[in-house]
Protein backbone atom coordinates (compact mmCIF):
# COMPACT_ATOMS: atom_id res chain seq x y z
CA UNK A 1 0.00 0.00 0.00
CA UNK A 2 1.23 3.51 -0.81
CA UNK A 3 1.95 5.57 2.32
CA UNK A 4 0.92 8.79 0.65
CA UNK A 5 -1.31 11.26 2.27
CA UNK A 6 -4.47 12.01 1.06
CA UNK A 7 -5.21 15.31 -0.36
CA UNK A 8 -8.06 17.51 -0.94
CA UNK A 9 -8.54 17.43 -4.43
CA UNK A 10 -11.34 19.83 -5.96
CA UNK A 11 -14.03 18.11 -8.06
CA UNK A 12 -13.10 20.57 -10.66
CA UNK A 13 -9.42 18.95 -10.57
CA UNK A 14 -10.94 15.75 -10.45
CA UNK A 15 -12.89 15.80 -14.11
CA UNK A 16 -10.64 18.10 -15.81
CA UNK A 17 -9.18 16.11 -17.78
CA UNK A 18 -10.40 13.49 -19.84
CA UNK A 19 -7.84 10.68 -19.19
CA UNK A 20 -8.60 11.15 -16.06
CA UNK A 21 -11.83 10.65 -16.06
CA UNK A 22 -11.49 7.57 -18.26
CA UNK A 23 -9.46 5.99 -15.93
CA UNK A 24 -11.69 6.48 -12.85
CA UNK A 25 -14.50 5.25 -15.11
CA UNK A 26 -12.42 1.84 -15.77
CA UNK A 27 -11.54 1.46 -12.17
CA UNK A 28 -14.71 1.83 -10.69
CA UNK A 29 -16.15 -0.50 -13.24
CA UNK A 30 -13.05 -3.36 -13.01
CA UNK A 31 -12.17 -2.68 -9.13
CA UNK A 32 -8.59 -3.53 -9.51
CA UNK A 33 -6.09 -3.16 -12.74
CA UNK A 34 -2.55 -3.74 -13.18
CA UNK A 35 -1.49 -0.44 -14.82
CA UNK A 36 -0.33 -1.91 -18.30
CA UNK A 37 -4.33 -3.66 -18.33
CA UNK A 38 -5.50 0.06 -17.13
CA UNK A 39 -2.83 1.99 -19.41
CA UNK A 40 -4.79 -0.71 -22.66
CA UNK A 41 -8.20 -0.23 -21.31
CA UNK A 42 -8.82 3.32 -21.46
CA UNK A 43 -6.18 4.03 -24.48
CA UNK A 44 -3.33 6.03 -22.76
CA UNK A 45 0.13 5.34 -22.89
CA UNK A 46 2.10 4.48 -19.47
CA UNK A 47 3.44 7.98 -19.03
CA UNK A 48 0.02 9.59 -18.95
CA UNK A 49 -1.88 7.13 -17.15
CA UNK A 50 0.60 7.21 -14.21
CA UNK A 51 0.41 10.98 -14.48
CA UNK A 52 -3.31 10.85 -14.11
CA UNK A 53 -3.08 8.08 -11.12
CA UNK A 54 -0.87 10.13 -9.14
CA UNK A 55 -3.35 12.84 -8.95
CA UNK A 56 -5.72 10.29 -8.41
CA UNK A 57 -4.06 8.41 -5.50
CA UNK A 58 -3.48 11.68 -4.14
CA UNK A 59 -6.90 12.28 -3.66
CA UNK A 60 -7.69 9.10 -1.83
CA UNK A 61 -10.01 7.84 -4.65
CA UNK A 62 -7.69 5.27 -6.11
CA UNK A 63 -4.84 3.10 -4.07
CA UNK A 64 -1.69 1.93 -5.20
CA UNK A 65 -0.78 -1.41 -4.46
CA UNK A 66 3.07 -2.49 -5.42
CA UNK A 67 4.36 -6.07 -5.19
CA UNK A 68 7.82 -6.00 -6.60
CA UNK A 69 7.89 -4.22 -10.12
CA UNK A 70 4.31 -4.56 -10.12
CA UNK A 71 1.64 -1.70 -9.72
CA UNK A 72 -1.92 -2.60 -9.21
CA UNK A 73 -4.96 0.09 -9.16
CA UNK A 74 -7.66 -0.23 -7.39
CA UNK A 75 -11.39 1.41 -6.77
CA UNK A 76 -11.69 2.97 -2.89
CA UNK A 77 -15.06 1.15 -2.39
CA UNK A 78 -15.08 2.09 1.16
CA UNK A 79 -14.59 6.10 0.13
CA UNK A 80 -18.17 7.48 0.34
CA UNK A 81 -16.17 9.83 -2.53
CA UNK A 82 -15.57 6.53 -4.65
CA UNK A 83 -18.97 4.88 -4.32
CA UNK A 84 -20.86 8.08 -5.41
CA UNK A 85 -18.52 8.48 -8.12
CA UNK A 86 -19.67 4.91 -9.16
CA UNK A 87 -23.04 5.54 -8.76
CA UNK A 88 -22.74 8.71 -11.16
CA UNK A 89 -20.91 6.48 -13.89
CA UNK A 90 -23.56 3.75 -13.64
CA UNK A 91 -27.11 6.43 -13.56
CA UNK A 92 -25.04 8.40 -16.37
CA UNK A 93 -24.61 5.15 -18.83
CA UNK A 94 -28.00 3.99 -18.10
CA UNK A 95 -29.53 6.50 -20.03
Amino acid sequence: MNTETTTKIGIEDLFSSRGRVKILKELAASKELLISELCRKVNLNHSSTTSHLKVLVKSGIIEEKIHGRIKIYRFMEEDLRARALRNFFNIWESK
